[in-house]
This record gives C-alpha cells, sequence and structure tokens, in this order.
C-alpha cells in the first residue's frame, strides 16, 4: 500500500484503480457510502476492461482510509489490487457518486 508522503491535513486528490472481481457485487455502491462518510468528493465508475476506478478529492487521511476499505471492499468483492496516484487536487466535485 502506498502512502501519501505530506502534511496528513493537506487536501489532495487521488486516482485509485481497483482490480479483481469488483463489477456487479455493490462495490461502487460500497466506495460512495465510505467516501461520503469520510467527507471526501469525487465519484467511482466501472471500466470496461473489469476494473473500478475511484477519484477521491479530500483530507489526505481521510483517503488513505478510503484506500484501505477499497483493499477490502464489499463481502462479495474480491479485490486483487489498488493501485493509487496521488494528485494535486482540482476542487471539480462537490460531492462523491456513482459516474457511468
Amino acid at each position: 500500500m502506498q502512502d501519501k508522503l505530506s502534511n496528513a491535513e493537506d487536501i489532495s486528490s487521488a486516482t485509485i484503480l481497483v482490480t479483481g472481481r469488483v463489477q456487479g457485487v455493490y462495490f461502487r455502491r460500497f466506495t460512495v457510502d465510505n467516501a461520503q462518510k469520510l467527507g471526501l468528493v469525487g465519484f467511482a465508475r466501472n471500466l470496461q476492461d473489469g476494473r473500478v476506478e475511484v477519484f477521491a478529492e479530500g483530507k489526505a487521511t481521510s483517503i488513505q482510509r478510503l484506500i484501505d476499505f477499497l483493499h477490502i471492499g464489499p463481502a462479495h468483492a474480491n479485490v486483487e489490487d489498488v493501485s493509487v496516484e496521488w494528485s494535486e487536487p482540482a476542487g471539480e466535485y462537490t460531492d462523491f457518486s456513482i459516474k457511468r
């Protein structure tokens, strides 16, 4: 797992790609529910190659907690890999939702 190397309260963003059995198992809804509880904004969406893409923006500590949740996933998921690319916040989102 990759940790953010900066002040944990900094506002940041991350693009997260989750590989495994992550489609058709309520993974996006699981992601949205957890991200909203953590006060994050962004989206979760299915990719054509079977992965789920998550974009999250907010406190770095909250994003890291979401990443921890994504490693586990909902009950019927089988997460094989979680890759994270940290970036500067863009401020484009006002909520966290499922993107189609």
